[in-house]
């Protein structure tokens, strides 16, 4: 990727507005777009390019981060009835970053293909604190051309990018046992939380106690602490576990195979969302456990 390449970053929502930022610091030109337009006017002021219309920044770029939520929505941007795909030139990578099923990353790539488009299948992980440092890991898979144009860039917003193939797929794939571990693990953590608490063990020493023995995890040392300030600001909501989850398990169906601590995770995010939480950190699935008091916020009445 040359010095002069101009890059785009679709979806400026917590993660896609720090891997903006990264790309910034990076030196590159960069323009950032989001259907909120206090959002983007915000980017242009720290230094992003101006968009005054997606399809034309869009044809004018080498590269494209998408960071929007999932494959419905990602589909909808490239070839819907406004979709992008038909602006871009030949020879444009696309870097598709949202959880998707393997399935559905073949379909965009193949489609884009047809334009002579280039795709990355390359889902992030690492949450918004990484994205706004530069430190993602990228799961990518996709053609060797495509990785060396995406190289500085991919380089800019990560601390790891896997190459996992030359194919979509498996970058999606990948991305989807992670979230399955990821799942499970907050699922897991809410419910020892809960039954901690419900047991009489005062919170915070609960916390300090497993953060720093065996039974502890990345998800329970980094999410506990937003049950235990009472903050429930979604930096990953309830619901994207309901997605994810549920991808995990379309594919399983498909495969035959099974994956019960998935199901049971799954069903506690659908259930906290059932209640009105889906919106909501996804460590408020701790609200689903009964006659359980969590911490709450500073100034807030029990």
């Amino acid at each position: 990727m040359t010095a002069t390449s101009s890059v785009g970053v679709i979806g400026l929502g917590s993660m896609g507005l720090g891997m903006a930022r990264s790309l910034l610091r990076a030196g590159l030109p960069v323009w950032g777009y989001d259907l909120r337009e206090a959002v983007c006017r915000a980017f242009v002021a720290e230094g992003g390019q101006p968009v005054t219309a997606l399809a034309d920044s869009a044809a004018s770029s080498d590269l494209l981060f998408i960071v929007v939520v999932n494959a419905a929505q990602t589909e909808q941007l490239l070839f819907g009835e406004q979709g992008i795909a038909i602006h871009l030139r030949p020879g444009t990578v696309v870097i598709a970053c949202a959880t998707i099923s393997a399935t559905a990353a073949r379909r965009l790539a193949e489609r884009l293909a047809e334009r002579q488009v280039l795709m990355l299948d390359a889902p992030i992980s690492g949450g918004a604190v990484r994205a706004a440092a530069g430190e993602l890991t990228v799961m990518a898979s996709g053609p060797a051309a495509a990785f060396e144009r995406a190289e500085t860039a991919l380089g800019a917003v990560a601390a790891k990018v896997y190459r996992l193939g030359d194919e979509a797929g498996q970058g999606s794939q990948i991305k989807l046992v992670n979230q399955l571990l990821a799942g499970v693990h907050i699922a897991a953590a809410a419910e020892a939380m809960a039954y901690g608490i419900r047991q009489g063990c005062d919170p915070q020493a609960l916390y300090e106690v497993i953060s720093h023995s065996a039974g502890n995890s990345w998800m329970f040392e980094n999410r506990v602490p937003h049950l235990l300030a009472g903050d429930y600001q979604p930096r990953s909501a309830v619901d994207i576990f309901v997605k994810d989850l549920g991808l995990v398990l379309d594919s399983a169906q498909d495969a035959v195979f099974p994956l019960p601590l998935t199901a049971s995770a799954h069903q506690m995010f659908k259930q906290a969302s059932a209640a009105g939480l889906g919106r909501e950190d996804d460590i408020a699935v701790a609200k689903i456990f009964p006659g359980v008091h969590l911490p709450a916020a500073a100034n807030e009445e029990m």
